[in-house]
């Protein structure tokens, strides 16, 4: 990608402010998960109701504060489409949001832009498209070093025992550190944690180090501090968390992706325009407070249909942004080859985002 990280943090279209005229209140003081009922709040649909649509949808989401869990917890979709079939199922990483598209037991999911990347490349070679971005990360992914562990700097981790979701966008922006300083990672003792399991390695002292994503980054803190995050690593290797969907789908559920394109373009107008209602639903779906959540959200910048339909993304550099992220994968023997660039592009999918921003 050629942006560099102050040139995304100079975006500054927001989304339409028609959005929060909907007001998709979140209950005071709710707490509880809506998992076990699946309408969630009450909460009407905030854009035109599709009684039309009666697909099957398995949706696969991670919790990572965004507009994924937003929609998820007001319960948009099922309420903007309420004759469609939609379950959704949670994963803790990219890596095995990857391995469910590959035993085809998702139809659409969140997906790192590395796990993407290498889902589409061999030997994987899913046939996917990539629908949307939930976010451009930065400082929300990082490297938290143990207070016990005497190291400031990436260098001074040689031979320490580093944990990281292998296949995540949080490997790749470790591995693209390792490579700025001129390390490998046989410099350090690379160890293959998901997230909701290095907690417990950590409090075991059985790691030093760790790159990783919120929930668990904050809860690594209170005994670590952060030395790397992904927006030092943001000029040469930006990551995004996506979304991502089966071609398949995507050719016969038009109307579908047009609609859930639509609900997640609210949910980035809630967080940009009323973050405290935004947050105060993702703190239900991640089970913290929405002061939290509010803090987390500094971590990563929200981009709307407009946003994500111009140049520097859908319509143009993001096909860019994956031949290079497989072209350092494929350096890092993270997958077998790059494929041909037009594969690359063509698994960017603009049709419902074109739509949602007007153009």
């Amino acid at each position: 990608m050629t942006q560099s990280r102050p040139r995304l943090l100079g975006i500054v279209a927001l989304a339409g402010a028609t959005a929060l005229t909907l007001s998709a209140c979140v209950e005071s003081g709710r707490t509880n998960n809506p998992d076990s009922e699946q309408e969630g709040t009450d909460t009407a649909c905030p854009v035109e109701v599709n009684e039309d649509v009666t697909t099957t949808v398995r949706i696969g989401y991670q919790p990572i504060p965004n507009g994924d869990l937003v929609v998820r917890d007001l319960g948009w979709l099922e309420a903007c489409m309420p004759n469609a079939d939609i379950t959704w199922e949670q994963f803790s990483d990219g890596g095995s949001v990857v391995q469910a598209f590959g035993s085809d037991s998702v139809d659409l999911a969140l997906v790192g832009s590395s796990p993407g990347t290498k889902a589409l490349s061999p030997p994987v070679s899913d046939d996917l498209q990539v629908v949307w971005i939930h976010d451009v990360i930065g400082e929300a992914e990082s490297l938290v070093v143990q207070d016990s562990v005497d190291a400031t700097s990436l260098p001074e981790l040689e031979g320490k025992r580093v944990a990281v979701p292998f296949a995540s966008t949080a490997h790749y922006s470790l591995l693209a550190a390792l490579d700025r300083e001129g390390m490998t990672p046989s410099d350090i003792n690379l160890t293959n944690l998901s997230p909701d399991a290095m907690l417990a390695a950590w409090e075991r002292e059985e790691i030093d180090a760790a790159w990783v994503w919120a929930p668990t980054l904050p809860e690594l803190l209170d005994t670590g501090s952060i030395i790397l995050s992904a927006e030092d690593t943001a000029d040469v290797a930006p990551t995004y968390d996506l979304a991502a969907a089966t071609t398949p789908f995507v050719e016969e559920n038009p109307e579908f992706m047009e609609i859930w394109t639509a609900v997640q373009n609210e949910a980035v107008a809630m967080i940009k325009d009323d973050p405290e209602n935004a947050a105060a639903s993702v703190a239900v779906q991640l089970g913290i407070e929405p002061e939290q959540v509010l803090s987390q959200f500094e971590g990563y910048i929200y981009l709307d249909a407009s946003e994500q339909a111009g140049e520097d993304y859908f319509g143009g550099a993001l096909g860019q942004d994956l031949i290079n992220t497989a072209d350092f994968l494929v350096t890092q023997e993270e997958i077998d080859e790059v494929n041909p660039p037009e594969q690359y592009e063509n698994a960017i999918y603009t049709d419902a985002i074109d739509t949602v921003a007007g153009q």
